[in-house]
């Protein structure tokens, strides 16, 4: 979940280098064209954003419940074997020995693959969120006048202090999660 977070932070910083500008005379007079969002809060909000971590969350530990379950399985093969070892012949001590090699390799494949399929997962996730998120900035921007919008996070200060007057999470995050409520999750 961390990385799904550091990737939030690095989506957010990149999409307010690349927001749309939107006409001059759509702007309000006096309205900033640089604010900012606090990452933080968003994350901690965001009901898609909560929605994905729980489902990562979940797929995790079903992942590592059914590679638990088979590793215990396997030791107790391994246990069994190991009883037994003396009354076998050379050949069925082979026979069961190479099994059990395959059983092994079989359970670290099964493992790799896991954790490939999950950070396959979690990369198409991050791509969801950003997609989600970008494309409500985009209005969102042009709507308010606003040029740049601006990532802050205290666990990745990349901007150290902004006005609060600049800060427009609250207002993203009820855009956002009426968004995600109205697609129907």
């Amino acid at each position: 979940m961390r990385s799904l977070t550091i990737i939030f932070f690095i989506i957010l910083a990149s999409f307010g280098a690349n927001a749309q500008t939107a006409p001059a005379t759509a702007a309000p007079a006096q309205a900033p064209t640089v604010v900012f969002i606090n990452s933080d809060s968003l994350l901690a909000n965001y009901a898609y954003y909560k929605a994905i971590k729980t489902k990562l969350e979940n797929l995790s530990a079903q992942a590592q419940n059914e590679i638990t379950t088979k590793g215990q399985a396997f030791q107790k093969e391994v246990a069994a074997y190991q009883k037994k070892v003396n009354s076998l012949t050379p050949a069925q001590k082979a026979a069961t020995e190479k099994a059990l090699a395959k059983k092994q390799n079989d359970l670290q494949a099964l493992n790799q693959n896991t954790a490939k399929q999950l950070q396959d997962i979690e990369a198409s996730e991050n791509a969801n969120l950003y997609d989600r998120i970008a494309e409500y900035l985009k209005g969102y921007t042009k709507t308010k006048g606003y040029k740049i919008v601006l990532t802050y996070s205290k666990s990745n200060p990349s901007m150290l202090y902004g006005d609060d007057s600049l800060d427009v999470t609250k207002d993203v995050l009820v855009g956002l999660n009426e968004e995600y409520n109205k697609a129907g999750k």
